[in-house]
């Protein structure tokens, strides 16, 4: 995909340092992780009970995937972690099984996120398929069941960067999106807050082509665990207008947030569609205009907010945070990760890409936009950043 071949955020590349449970390498030097029960002493609470997103910390630090720069990605791992240090919302990523099962993975191409190519049992089923007009081999969500899948186990996506992470490979399967709604509702219980998920359904067409449309399925569930509203302390998310359209059709009053790749591309439901419009014309007030009709906010790549030069340094900001805003739209750009070879050429230290580099610098230039959160694979660091932000 094209999302794959920049460090956007559904970018799988980049190299990860040093981890631990306690403490992070920033720079060289150890830093505390910072946990939320620490942060929510600085808060009202309304801010850490109310169910609108507006009762959220500004900026709203979402847990990407968990906290994939620790554990490994969409794992109770990862979601622990996050939720543990720093992060006030965190992200699922939603595709079915081939009996109708809602499952959290980034992509419905587990090869690298599971142990699957080491079962026997399943060597015939490495097919090739193309999704979204890009071809992919390897094994798919949609060819098993439910139980089929809970006999894998969860590995780090990539071993070779973030090789820290591989000391947790297969120490958790593959969690149901149910698994993971009660799973909120019962660290809620412990900490006495709802807690925030930021939901993005995965391909849409694409699954509503093959029979396993994903948007009835996801209502279906929110429902059931109290989470349809408009104050259900969740957000939904697509690269597809389409899908948000459909959620809110199916009566989900959620907040919903259309991610944004990058200015010359289209929505996959746009290419289908034969609708000529680009994330560059999405981007302009005219379109913005559009998009506050189905959504409250939207996920551009943070690129978007601030461009780089040739020599990969930020240049000037663009107006997308201030055209947004009057749009009515908030902001949740995507994603910061503490690797120099994620982040603008201005912040990197030393010659290691895979080594951390001045990522509070960067949280700093980017908070200074005016936007309204960040998704983040680092959430400690993010949230660290974003209270010495407030503090000026």
């Amino acid at each position: 995909m094209q999302q794959e071949q920049r460090p956007g955020r559904r970018t799988v590349l980049g190299a990860a340092a040093a981890l631990g449970a306690g403490a992070v390498a920033l720079g060289g030097g150890a830093v505390p992780a910072v946990a939320a029960t620490g942060r929510e002493t600085d808060l009202t609470a309304g801010q850490r009970h109310g169910g609108s997103y507006k009762d959220l910390p500004v900026p709203t630090v979402i847990g990407h995937r968990g906290a994939c720069g620790y554990r490994p990605e969409h794992t109770f791992g990862s979601y622990e972690y996050a939720l543990a240090n720093g992060a006030d919302v965190i992200e699922q990523d939603v595709v079915p099984t081939k009996d109708g099962h809602l499952v959290c993975r980034h992509e419905n191409d587990i090869t690298n996120t599971t142990d699957v190519a080491s079962h026997p049992e399943f060597a015939s089923r490495k097919t090739t398929k193309t999704v979204d007009g890009e071809q992919h081999t390897g094994w798919f969500t949609e060819d098993f069941t439910l139980a089929e899948l809970k006999t894998l186990r969860a590995k780090e996506r990539i071993p070779g960067t973030r090789q820290h992470n591989t000391l947790y490979d297969g120490r958790w399967d593959v969690p149901t999106f149910e698994e993971v709604l009660k799973w909120a509702e019962e660290q809620g219980r412990k900490r006495g807050r709802r807690i925030w998920l930021h939901v993005e359904t995965k391909h849409p067409t694409y699954f509503r082509k093959i029979g396993l449309g994903l948007e009835e399925r996801l209502a279906k569930l929110l429902r059931r665990y109290n989470r349809s509203g408009h104050n259900g302390y969740t957000f939904l998310q697509s690269f597809e207008p389409s899908s948000l359209q459909r959620l809110g059709r199916l009566g989900l009053d959620c907040p919903k947030v259309l991610l944004l790749d990058d200015l010359p591309t289209r929505p996959w439901d746009f290419v289908e569609a034969k609708d000529p419009r680009t994330v560059a014309d999405l981007i302009t007030p005219k379109g913005l205009k559009w998009i506050s009709g189905f959504a409250q906010g939207i996920g551009p790549w943070v690129n978007q907010i601030i461009p780089r030069d040739k020599n990969d340094r930020l240049t000037k900001p663009t107006t997308l945070v201030r055209d947004a805003h009057a749009a009515g739209l908030f902001l949740h750009p995507y994603t910061m990760r503490n690797e120099n070879s994620f982040l603008p050429a201005d912040f990197r230290r030393g010659t290691d890409p895979n080594a951390y580099g001045d990522a509070f610098g960067a949280f700093k230039a980017y908070f200074a936009t005016g936007i309204d959160g960040i998704f983040s694979d680092n959430c400690d660091t993010a949230a660290m950043a974003r209270d010495a932000f407030r503090k000026g």
